[in-house]
């Protein structure tokens, strides 16, 4: 069984079991998080229709709470002096997937 859902602005594809990173949630480590899933789908079994749901919902736990890699940014103007660097890490969330279960 796999489901897409949407968080931070973008579209995971997610199946039980899965641990995925994606952009920091407002959660502690350990609890328990509930998306509503884009839309999902059970795995097809010889000879059997899969079953498509539109309603079905995604139950995630927080497994970890962390910064992503140090990203540089550089600019320069040529003949001008002028240089700037910055850095920039992302806060990120790392999620394990439980399950996925239609209405």
């Amino acid at each position: 069984m796999y489901a897409i859902i949407e968080t931070g602005g973008r579209q995971f594809w997610v199946v039980p079991g899965e641990t995925i990173r994606v952009e920091k949630l407002k959660a502690e480590e350990g609890q328990e998080i509930t998306f509503k899933a884009l839309w999902a789908v059970a795995d097809a079994q010889e000879g059997a229709q899969p079953q498509v749901s539109r309603e079905a919902k995604v139950v995630a736990q927080v497994a970890r709470q962390g910064r992503g890699p140090k990203i540089l940014v550089f600019k320069k103007r040529t003949k001008k002096a002028y240089k700037k660097m910055r850095g920039h890490r992302q806060a990120l969330s790392d999620i394990t997937i439980k399950s996925i279960s239609f209405n």
